[in-house]
C-alpha cells in the first residue's frame, strides 16, 4: 500500500492516541460541551483542552458553534462513537478491556462490557 494513501489514517488514528482526547470525546459523545465545561469536568488546564480540542477539530472528529462569547463543541461525526465501540470488542477479546465508548463500555446502561482479565 501506498504510504501517501496512509497519512489521513495516520492522522485519525493519532488523534485518538491520547488519553485527554479519548476522555474529551466521550464527553463529547454526551452533547456539546465548552472548553470551560472541559476544563472543570476534567480536571484540565485551560490550555491543555483548547490545544487538544484543536487537534479534534483539525482532524475533523469536533466542530465548535459559537453562541455569544462561548464557543460550543460537539463530535462531528457520529461513525467516531461506531469506530470507538468496535474498538472495544476488539480490545475485550484481546484481554485489554477498556472504556473507552460510553455506548459500550463498563460504565454503560446500554451494552454490558464483556469482562476479561488482562491478559499481562
Amino acid at each position: 500500500m501506498d504510504a501517501c494513501r496512509l497519512d489521513p489514517a495516520a492522522a485519525l488514528f493519532h488523534s485518538l492516541s491520547d488519553p485527554i482526547r479519548l476522555k474529551i470525546v466521550k464527553r463529547m459523545a454526551g452533547g456539546e460541551v465548552r472548553v470551560g465545561d472541559l476544563t472543570r469536568e476534567l480536571g484540565l488546564a485551560q490550555s491543555t483542552a483548547s490545544m487538544h480540542v484543536a487537534c479534534l477539530r483539525d482532524c475533523g472528529l469536533v466542530e465548535g458553534r459559537s453562541e455569544g462569547r462561548s464557543v460550543y463543541y460537539s463530535l462531528s461525526r457520529p461513525e467516531l462513537m461506531n469506530m470507538l465501540a468496535q474498538a472495544e470488542i476488539l480490545l475485550a477479546a484481546t484481554g485489554n478491556a477498556v472504556s473507552l465508548c460510553p455506548n459500550y463500555g463498563p460504565d454503560s446502561t446500554t451494552a454490558p462490557m464483556i469482562e476479561v482479565e488482562n491478559a499481562r
